[in-house]
């Protein structure tokens, strides 16, 4: 339905029409797994945005990366973006890359707008910033951001501190700002996610988790298969103080709970939330000590596809959940419902 250089499918919505995709499809930069070009590049092709996680990349990595997604989405005009989280190492020099480079797409992260705005004035790139509370979203909109891509609890990686939820906090900023171009995240992945965050006034959903169970998925076997076996109860939130992030419930997150309940001193907490990293879980395979970042949707995902699949299934899953929506009709059109006989029982 969606893959391929022609445009077989299309669903119309502002942050479509913003960025020039077909769908409202966007894949999540995650470091490691879309730390290359294969992932965003096959996701841009079938439709959606496809996005580069520029976060632990080399200089000359990131350079070729954009170099090939760039020309392998030319020929049929997709767009693509680049995920920058700004507390990175050699931030200024990433940004004179982006600016070079001038990929569609920027969004970025863990960071204040000013840090990059103005770099980007006249260069044509789409700057969207990432924001998890109506705070936050109302300062990259003083700032002059093209869109947001607003994240609620159930994400992994960084949830909100607060871990309010995606349903509220994307209400909550679509209602504040009913013209911007919004992105849900967090807890998206299938068709009736992709149905909710539309219906909560977002013009697109971000799918994190479900790509990195992709074929071109650049993290380890064994962090796949994690994705495969976690319930939607498998992660935890740990880090307090220190930067709140949601993984999978295993040996690292089970020390870090059990410092953080027994009171221990930030700096012992520290220590012990630093010597884990995402590193050792995606390119090394440790998904006992390492940082296993997961989001809720865990539990809804079932099998590893090949990317452009994954989108494919999305529209057709959207498309199925709308057909099973009930429409509004006047009272006297339904049938008259049997009147209850008792309580019920609970």
């Amino acid at each position: 339905m969606t893959g391929g250089p022609g445009r077989t499918a299309r669903i119309d919505t502002p942050v479509t029409r913003l960025l020039g995709c077909d769908l409202p499809i966007v894949q999540a930069g995650m470091s490691w797994a879309s730390s290359n070009a294969a992932l965003p590049l096959a996701v841009s092709n079938a439709g959606g945005l496809g996005v580069i996680a520029a976060g632990p990349m080399r200089l000359p990595d990131l350079d070729r990366a954009i170099a090939e997604v760039a020309a392998g989405t030319e020929a049929a005009g997709r767009p693509y973006a680049v995920n920058l989280p700004l507390y990175r190492k050699g931030v200024d020099e990433v940004i004179d890359l982006l600016v070079a480079r001038r990929p569609p797409v920027l969004i970025a992260s863990q960071g204040g707008p000013s840090r990059y705005l103005d770099r980007f004035r006249d260069t044509g790139t789409i700057c969207l910033h990432v924001v998890s509370t109506e705070e936050h979203a109302a300062k990259a909109m003083d700032a002059g951001v093209d869109g947001l891509v607003v994240v609620g609890a159930e994400a992994g990686g960084h949830p909100p501190p607060g871990l309010v939820s995606t349903l509220v906090t994307v209400r909550a900023v679509a209602r504040r700002f009913p013209r911007t171009p919004i992105v849900a995240s967090g807890g998206f992945a299938d068709g009736a996610g992709l149905a909710a965050a539309l219906s909560l006034g977002a013009g697109a959903a971000q799918f994190g988790t479900r790509f990195i169970a992709s074929a071109e998925s650049n993290v380890h076997t064994a962090y796949k298969e994690a994705v495969l076996a976690a319930g939607t109860g498998d992660t935890r939130t740990v880090g307090r103080g220190l930067g709140v992030i949601r993984v999978l419930a295993n040996d690292f997150a089970a020390r870090m709970a059990e410092l953080e309940h027994a009171g221990a001193e930030l700096e012992r907490r520290r220590a012990e939330f630093t010597a884990s990293t995402l590193r050792h879980a995606a390119v090394d395979g440790d998904v006992a000590g390492g940082k296993v970042e997961l989001g809720q949707s865990a539990g809804l995902v079932d099998a590893i596809l090949p990317a452009a699949r994954i989108v494919e299934r999305i529209v057709e899953e959207y498309a199925a959940t709308l057909g099973r929506l009930p429409e509004v009709r006047p009272a006297d059109e339904c049938p008259a419902q049997p009147a209850a006989t008792s309580l019920p029982a609970w």
